[in-house]
């Protein structure tokens, strides 16, 4: 079923999904079967939200973003262009839970930030209030308690950086090198053992 947004912009849902009003949908983006968006989000162009993705008030989703089967993206999250979250992945948004005394406004939430072209492999947790950088890698069943800086990968509970992936997805090996060239033709640059930055 193709729906407009309020700029008279196409946009596709299946007919079980559920968009709330108010919500904003870019031109292109498809939303899958059983999923729920709030009137309060924000999602780009050409996105992806996979069967049963939930995304809360308040939440801003970038263009070409990919969110795979049973996400929910809760307030606090911001998803910059190009992010990736694998299929059951999971996002908290509150430090510390309680049933007794909820913490259920705004002012508890803290932001998690996915930046642009990081991947959030099957069944990850990103904890609440972490940054992941440009281009940055979770390996499938990781849990993220830091910031992962650009470009780096991490794996393993908790999350330890294991190496490092170029925007298009080639391991990047900087033994003897400060300079590394990936397969599209991007160059990258080991400043130190936690920074790597994109030349070109």
């Amino acid at each position: 079923m193709t729906r407009n947004d309020a700029q008279g912009k196409p946009w596709w849902k299946h007919d079980s999904a559920w968009v709330d009003d108010g919500a904003q949908i870019g031109d292109g983006t498809k939303i899958w079967h059983f999923s729920h968006v709030m009137g309060g989000a924000v999602i780009g162009e050409g996105c992806s939200l996979g069967q049963n993705v939930y995304v809360a008030n308040n939440v801003t989703i970038g263009q070409g973003v990919k969110i795979q089967n049973n996400v929910s993206v809760y307030e606090g999250v911001v998803l910059e262009d190009y992010a990736f979250c694998g299929p059951s992945m999971v996002f908290t948004n509150v430090r510390t839970p309680r049933s007794e005394f909820p913490r259920n406004s705004s002012a508890d939430y803290t932001v998690t930030r996915v930046g642009r072209g990081a991947s959030i492999g099957a069944n990850a947790t990103v904890v609440t209030g972490v940054t992941l950088h440009e281009g940055a890698f979770v390996a499938a069943g990781a849990v993220v308690t830091r910031d992962v800086p650009a470009f780096t990968i991490v794996a393993g509970v908790p999350a330890r950086p294991i190496g490092y992936m170029s925007a298009c997805g080639d391991r990047l090996d900087f033994a003897g090198a400060d300079t590394v060239t990936d397969s599209a033709g991007h160059t990258y640059q080991k400043l130190s053992d936690t920074e790597v930055r994109r030349l070109m």
